[in-house]
């Protein structure tokens, strides 16, 4: 007997009906035995997938949704108000290539396709009814939170540091750009440290599903210690600022770089000697930093873009005005992905790393501008962001208490037997 799940019902007669007297061991293995299996109830989506016949698959090329719907039957009209009516909960034309979907059919003999559920990522998801009254809606999994603690000494880089602890590389992200005013991070020293306190996403309490932004954190280098705290600096925004334990805010109105985890390849310089030239002086007015042709080039500060174009050896370019004192300029572009007399937040890619115009190699050129005249944006003093207000302060202080102490309270990594020779050799 095979038993797939489920409760099983074992009818049997136990006793004769003719005189009610109790069956003989004889006459019990003659009896039938009737074995029913309930179905298994199955949750998922918010659905009891057990009363549906279930498809599962992923997004092939050159599917399309309207495709997919008329080889499961789902008729024309239905497909329209979907792709026209409900385009801000489920655009049609964006799914995408991988990722996975399901179709719940009913069980009886027509299979009729009842609900398309499209995974838009690994917590959230899109339903789309396709009973009676065509509709859509968006919802997410259920999703169990866990508080991580996580801490590492930089003996070659920090993102090194980060994968020998075992933790999730967006922290690597949100570590640089929580300090990327304060650290220059294309010299981080051996032995700088730092701690975290994050959480972790689990669907089903088992699967990961990524991290939620740093909480707290803590930065030593070159001795000197930083700490970081996310707060509401303004409800009304939704706008979440680091600042450290005396409510200064860490954020400058200028990124250090327009690039994540590149290298300076050439530094702002007026006597610079070029081979090319004839070893004759040409000054270089920017800084460039060198990075795979693709790579995100973002803007370092608010501003509104006033060239996005293609002129000479900057070969395709951006320049943006911030206000009335600075300028900045990015050059050597694959491609722009903003337009003259667009706004443009800080952080906000405004183009692709490329070779473009006069360059031996793929870097972006970034050039600063105070007061009209090019200058060297490492050298500048640059302005901070405003601290936090005077009003929020006594709640700030309230929170990060417990929030410091159990920084303090985090132990760094023990160095290992090999970084331990390691260190002996160097000194």
């Amino acid at each position: 007997m095979r038993i797939l799940g489920g409760v099983v019902l074992l009818f049997a007669i136990l006793t004769s009906c003719k005189d009610d007297k109790p069956l003989e061991r004889t006459e019990m293995d003659n009896v039938e035995v009737a074995i029913v299996e309930a179905p298994v109830a199955i949750k998922k989506f918010g659905f009891d997938l057990s009363n549906f016949k279930v498809q599962q698959d992923t997004v092939k090329r050159g599917d399309s949704f309207g495709e997919l719907m008329l080889q499961h039957k789902v008729d024309y009209p239905k497909i329209a108000k979907i792709s026209q009516d409900f385009r801000d909960t489920f655009d049609v034309r964006k799914i995408r290539v991988g990722k996975p979907y399901f179709i719940l059919k009913s069980k009886d003999t027509t299979e009729t396709t009842q609900f398309f559920i499209y995974e838009n990522d690994r917590i959230n998801y899109t339903v789309v009814d396709l009973r009676d009254s065509v509709m859509a809606y968006k919802d997410k999994k259920e999703v169990k939170y866990v508080e991580r603690e996580a801490s590492g000494v930089i003996e070659t880089s920090l993102s090194e540091a980060i994968l020998d602890q075992g933790i999730d590389y967006n922290v690597t992200n949100s570590l640089s750009e929580i300090y990327a005013w304060t650290i220059d991070f294309f010299r981080l020293q051996k032995g700088d440290k730092f701690k975290v306190i994050y959480k972790e996403k689990y669907i089903n309490d088992s699967i990961y599903a990524g991290c939620e932004p740093i909480e707290a954190a803590y930065f030593e280098h070159n001795g000197k210690p930083i700490y970081a705290f996310a707060y509401e600096s303004d409800s009304l925004k939704n706008i979440i600022d680091y600042f450290d334990e005396e409510a200064n805010n860490l954020r400058r109105t200028f990124l250090r770089a327009p690039v994540k985890f590149s290298r300076i390849s050439s530094r702002y310089n007026l006597k610079r000697r070029i081979r090319y030239y004839g070893n004759r002086i040409r000054p270089h007015r920017g800084t460039d930093y060198a990075a795979p042709i693709g790579t995100p080039i973002m803007a370092t500060a608010d501003g509104t873009v006033t060239e996005s174009t293609r002129r000479g050896g900057n070969g395709k370019y951006v320049k943006i005005r911030h206000n009335g004192t600075y300028s900045t300029q990015y050059l050597h572009m694959k491609k722009q992905k903003v337009k003259r007399g667009e706004f443009v937040r800080q952080g906000d890619v405004i183009g692709w790393v490329g070779m473009t115009g006069n360059t031996s190699g793929p870097h972006v050129c970034y050039r600063f501008w105070k007061n009209g005249r090019q200058v060297d944006p490492l050298r500048e003093e640059l302005p901070k962001a405003e601290p936090l207000a005077e009003a929020l302060r006594p709640d700030y202080y309230t929170y990060i208490t417990p929030k410091k102490d159990q920084l303090d309270c985090i132990q760094f990594p023990e160095p290992t037997d090999s970084d331990e020779d390691l260190i002996t050799l160097n000194q």
